[in-house]
């Protein structure tokens, strides 16, 4: 009986907390929107709504007292363009990389966002949406994603293809070929990045947060000079040995 009302408070704690913390994500990102559509009117103004999105980020988690512990094995280079590849195993993470990542960029994400009111409009006109069982909408989203690399612009994709992975820390495999494509084409860096712990924080398909510390590593780049369209297998091994080594490290699997 004892243990049960133990479970009980602390279900009504989480309860509680998940409740403060939707409530400032969405008040805070309504404070925001005005600025966000101001600045998305003009091209040249789109750094200033990526900022904004950084800015969310250090209002949001210190008010609801979610540290964000970060370790760089490596400094990354801001004015430098990198492809940025994570694992994926909650929807947290798409909330943290804009504190991990301080490099103008563009994810690559799932087409059904642009369907969230308001913050499907800020998606889609700042970010890249692809429908990964359409074909076309998969090569669309590859055109564009190396026309922004072109002109300067990191990019952000999940290779698992979404949160897909049926037993975490374990990664869905086998990881989609987009992002490596990408930075062997433009002979950019790959840049791993290991979400330790969010899928502890918050699991697919449950929807109560658990108050602890966000744990990410930042990797250090792989460079993918000299490689061709025939390496693709190789770089996305590399990827798998770098995430899922720090993985099992943290989960001793």
């Amino acid at each position: 009986m004892a243990d049960f009302t133990i479970f009980a408070f602390m279900r009504i704690l989480r309860f509680l907390y998940t409740a403060w913390a939707i409530f400032w994500f969405v008040s805070l990102f309504l404070i925001l929107f005005p600025f966000f559509w101001l600045f998305l009117q003009k091209e040249t103004w789109k750094p200033k709504a990526h900022y904004l999105n950084r800015l969310w980020g250090k209002l949001y988690f210190p008010i609801i007292g979610m540290p964000i512990n970060i370790k760089y094995e490596t400094e990354i280079d801001v004015n430098k363009t990198y492809v940025f590849c994570a694992n994926h195993f909650s929807y947290l993470d798409i909330a943290v990389m804009g504190l991990v990542i301080k490099n103008y960029y563009a994810f690559v994400g799932k087409a059904g966002l642009k369907k969230v009111p308001l913050f499907g409009y800020m998606f889609r006109k700042l970010h890249i949406q692809v429908d990964r069982n359409d074909k076309q909408s998969r090569a669309i989203s590859l055109t564009r994603s190396l026309k922004a690399l072109k002109n300067g612009r990191s990019i952000i994709i999940f290779p698992e293809g979404g949160i897909k992975a049926k037993h975490p820390p374990l990664l869905h495999l086998p990881l989609k070929d987009g992002g490596f494509i990408m930075a062997i084409n433009q002979q950019i860096p790959i840049v791993p990045i290991t979400f330790l712990n969010n899928f502890h924080i918050l699991e697919d398909g449950k929807y109560l947060l658990n108050p602890k510390a966000v744990e990410v590593i930042v990797h250090k780049p792989i460079e993918t000079k000299g490689m061709t369209s025939n390496d693709v297998e190789a770089l996305k091994e590399k990827f798998k040995e770098v995430v899922q080594g720090a993985l099992n490290t943290a989960h001793q699997t």
